[in-house]
């Protein structure tokens, strides 16, 4: 790797490792809709501003805009709201394991829509990690009934995750800009958590404590706009497959802070499961 890709990359695993923990810190006063309502309104913006140094256009046929809508409701609102709720549940690290597990489904997910059988291998990559996720999560089921809802959350978060990615690959396909997709695609997500907010009866409002303002700053600036810059021109530079190492390490170093900050106890069994989700990653990407 030349020294900028190994740049990126550290910008894409610490971005990724440090976002579970301010996740957990954004819950409790304000609404979680209402988090990443401020979250990604003030992301959108940004992110239009790096398309435009970046040379690329935000004007769309009307046409194309259901690709970004669909964008906003997968990956910006949908996604993100689910593991936001099954935050309160468990450590954050445990919510990053599970997210990992994305490369696991997208393939999988490929293969349904694409009607054809998957290959041996990525049915036993998936298997193995699947199989990983349950034993981590075994020990906190027995200690608490949140870690079940939790841990439901998760997985259709994911597979909220997953179905954007499958509609930003065909976005792609079709020649349309990534940054000025996600762009569009935030704005959507931030209408839509508005729109749901004001249907359910959450107030606008911002808890004003270094915590709750801090770990706003550092989703929006370092998770949102700076990771995921880095990771899209990570993969314009090596590729997807070797960009999606990252997924293999990441929750990791996001356990690892659970560990100091929120007294994340080790057990025999979670640590067997988490080798085999990052042994399942591991043996998807490289099977690719």
């Amino acid at each position: 790797m030349t020294p900028i890709n190994i740049l990126l990359y550290a910008g894409v695993l610490f971005g990724w490792s440090t976002s579970w923990l301010p996740l957990s810190w954004q819950l409790g006063v304000v609404a979680p809709e209402i988090s990443l309502f401020w979250r990604f309104l003030m992301a959108a913006p940004v992110m239009a501003v790096l398309a435009l140094l970046f040379g690329q256009t935000l004007m769309f046929n009307w046409r194309v805009h259901w690709r970004f809508a669909a964008l906003g409701l997968c990956i910006f609102s949908g996604n993100f709201a689910l593991f936001y709720h099954a935050g309160s549940g468990v450590a954050s690290g445990l919510l990053a394991v599970v997210f990992s597990t994305a490369s696991l489904v997208n393939v999988v997910m490929g293969s349904i829509i694409g009607r054809k059988w998957p290959p041996v291998l990525h049915v036993m990559a998936a298997l193995i990690g699947i199989g990983g996720v349950a034993m981590l999560y075994w020990p906190e089921l027995k200690m608490s009934d949140a870690a079940l809802k939790s841990l439901v959350f998760c997985l259709f978060g994911t597979l909220f995750f997953c179905t954007g990615n499958m509609v930003s690959q065909n976005s792609q396909r079709h020649s349309i800009p990534v940054f000025a997709s996600t762009a569009w695609g935030m704005l959507y997500g931030t209408c839509y958590l508005g729109m749901f907010s004001l249907l359910m009866g959450h107030e606008f409002t911002i808890e004003f404590t270094v915590r709750y303002l801090g770990s706003l700053v550092w989703l929006t600036i370092v998770s949102t706009v700076l990771t995921f810059s880095c990771y899209l021109m990570l993969i314009g530079r090596i590729g997807a497959s070797r960009a999606g190492y990252a997924t293999v390490v990441f929750p990791v170093f996001a356990l690892l802070l659970s560990t100091s900050f929120e007294n994340y106890h080790w057990s025999l069994t979670g640590l067997i499961g988490l080798g085999f989700v990052l042994i399942g990653n591991l043996i998807m990407i490289r099977a690719r």
